[in-house]
């Protein structure tokens, strides 16, 4: 039978299950009529019965509920299909023991394994995650939800390659300057809209124009506000010009291009394409259910060649631990694993039989970080001694299981930019409570909580749902902090209503939350005092004149070693300030079905080449609907 999973469940047919089930039922009957079964066999068997039917029940009806999930249109039917079902599967079940002959379990769960012989068309991805996108205009959006949907149905004019180099996207190839103040891109031909209608560079200047105007609610018009002038010279041909030179202006034009035919003359901020988005990458939108799943399916006419998988599903799973069992059942094909999940759970046959699992030092950082509009933070010698006393080692060796490292600024360890030479914050909660007193705390009424001025040092980390490892941090910052006289409340808050009502508002005490880190090390919209207003990066209101000069200076050389120094300075200045407390870095752990081939781990990760995945058509469970 054939039911829709955003496609066809294929399930196929094994005709000795029948010849089974024939000769299974005489030996049941034969059975009752030999006299030695005494009743206690009987009874047991009675039991097995109930518990296998249970088991069964459980098993096919989690099987059809993730395709009711998956697509709305199953066939009304599958219920009594299911209820049809059930007395077939545990005849199936009773095989091993009534002893029948014919074909048996092979062990592989993945049912139809074949041979690798070589890419194929078809397929579906589905990957879960634990929060929902909030805007799919990437322009418009913070959450790295929104930017990855987005990166799959946009294109910037450069991208970075799998080592981490400047290559082509929608410009095929590009001119600078001697003086690197003015860039000429010169834009692949033939590139469509998924719409059908020509890609050019007049796009490309309105996507500019959109981005600048203050109209638009973006943190991302910083880079573009340093260009002085931007001109189409002909349909494939865009020039831009800055009048002082810009580190990162080659990289700043991979931000997704939009649609002028579609956006000119309309208000942004209301535009459907918000939530049903047409662009030129690999991957067209096709429907989203919010706080359910997003789903795309693959441009035939991609420019850089079809990709194999015909159809990508994001679910909306907000719990890892449920995300997991999903994994496990199979109703989803990729996730990113917590430390135990790697370290403990997928340890076993089942999961070194049907999923590939990888590692690697991610681009992000974890921090806590301080509302420093709230009076109990403005002293950094407050921020200071909560940075003592909390013990990384605890939370990289209890809570990543030693997966990942800790980290004293905003840049990988290990990249060029990156000072190892800074203040260092090692567990010492003596020295916090010396800071503590410098700074006026006192446990005056002897309740264990320290105060001033009558005021108890109470405050909240507020955290998103779904992150298990974060919860975890909290916990155990919470029970440091708490050694120490500070008594700390923990608030976990769904996704969408965190970066919303609270980041973005700054309704908040103190956050745990992480940052990509991109491979130019411009901190400009994280850390510049321009950048504070609601809805912007830098949400924790951070303002240091020295670092706005660093940063303006930074972005402002094409000098490397002048920048490094730049960069050094800033990463010492946030060490003695601490507004944030930098936790650590984490490994990134993928885990994604064996059935998917194609991918290739580079410096970049594994992500870089997804159109090139593929799964061999004997393996191919869904066909995508258009």
């Amino acid at each position: 039978m054939d039911g829709q999973f955003a496609g066809q469940v294929r399930l196929s047919p094994h005709l000795s299950f029948i010849r089974c089930a024939s000769t299974m039922s005489s030996k049941i009957a034969m059975a009752y009529m030999i006299p030695f079964i005494n009743g206690l066999f009987a009874q047991s068997l009675r039991y097995a019965q109930k518990i296998i039917l249970g088991i069964s029940t459980i098993y096919l009806r989690l099987f059809f509920s993730q395709a009711l999930i998956l697509n709305e249109n199953l066939h009304k039917s599958t219920e009594s299909y299911i209820n049809r079902i059930i007395p077939v599967l545990i005849i199936i079940t009773l095989l091993p023991l009534c002893g029948c002959e014919g074909d048996k379990p092979t062990g592989d769960s993945r049912a139809g394994k074949t041979s690798d012989v070589g890419p194929a068309f078809g397929g579906i991805m589905v990957e879960g995650s634990t929060g929902d996108a909030s805007n799919l205009i990437s322009i418009l959006s913070s959450d790295s939800t929104s930017h990855s949907i987005a990166g799959m149905i946009f294109n910037g004019l450069v991208k970075y390659d799998k080592d981490m180099k400047v290559a082509g996207d929608l410009a095929e190839s590009w001119d600078i300057s001697d003086d690197g103040l003015e860039i000429t891109f010169y834009l692949r031909k033939g590139v469509r809209w998924h719409d059908g209608h020509p890609f050019t560079a007049d796009d490309v200047l309105f996507t500019y124009r959109l981005t600048i105007d203050p109209k638009t609610p973006t943190a991302y018009a910083g880079d573009f506000l340093r260009v002085k002038s931007a001109q189409v010279i002909d349909p494939q041909t865009f020039r831009v010009t800055y009048g002082e030179p810009f580190a990162p202006a080659l990289m700043s034009w991979s931000a997704s291009v939009l649609p002028r035919h579609l956006l000119e003359g309309k208000d942004i901020t209301e535009t459907p394409l918000a939530r049903h988005p047409v662009g030129t990458g690999p991957y067209m939108f096709k429907e989203w259910k919010t706080g359910q799943k997003i789903v795309l399916t693959s441009n035939q006419d991609y420019f850089e060649g079809r990709p194999y998988i015909n159809g990508y599903i994001m679910r909306i799973i907000p719990d890892m631990a449920t995300m997991f069992l999903e994994l496990r059942a199979k109703g989803i094909d990729r996730m990113g694993l917590t430390p135990l999940q790697y370290t403990r759970q997928t340890e076993n046959k089942l999961f070194r039989r049907n999923f590939n699992k990888y590692r690697y030092l991610s681009f992000s950082y974890t921090y806590l970080g301080y509302n420093l509009e709230n009076p109990l933070f403005r002293d950094r010698r407050v921020r200071q001694a909560i940075s003592y006393a909390i013990d990384k080692k605890e939370i990289v060796r209890g809570v990543l299981l030693g997966l990942g490292q800790e980290t004293t600024g905003p840049f990988k360890p290990g990249t060029w930019p990156y000072n190892p030479g800074v203040r260092r914050y090692s567990y010492d909660p003596g020295k916090a409570k010396e800071l503590l007193t410098e700074a006026g705390w006192k446990d005056s009424d002897g309740d264990g909580v320290l105060d001033s001025d009558g005021r108890p040092f109470v405050f909240e980390i507020i955290t998103n749902q779904g992150n298990e490892v974060r919860a975890k941090c909290a916990e155990i910052i919470q029970r440091r902090l708490a050694d120490i006289g500070i008594e700390v409340k923990i608030r976990v808050i769904e996704w969408a209503a965190f970066i919303n009502e609270f980041i973005n508002k700054k309704r908040f005490d103190a956050t745990i939350l992480g940052w990509t880190i991109t491979l130019d090390p411009d901190l400009y919209d994280v850390w510049h005092s321009s950048k504070t207003k609601p809805g912007e990066l830098n949400f924790i209101s951070f303002k240091n004149k020295e670092v706005d000069e660093l940063l303006e200076k930074g972005r402002g050389t094409f000098d490397r070693t002048e920048r490094k120094r730049c960069y050094d300075r800033i990463q010492e200045i946030l060490a003695e300030e601490q507004p944030y407390t930098f936790l650590y870095v984490p490994d990134a752990l993928p885990i994604v079905s064996s059935r998917f081939r194609g991918i290739k781990p580079a410096p970049i990760g594994i992500g870089y080449n997804f159109i090139r995945w593929y799964v061999p058509k004997g393996e191919q469970r869904y066909v995508m609907t258009r």
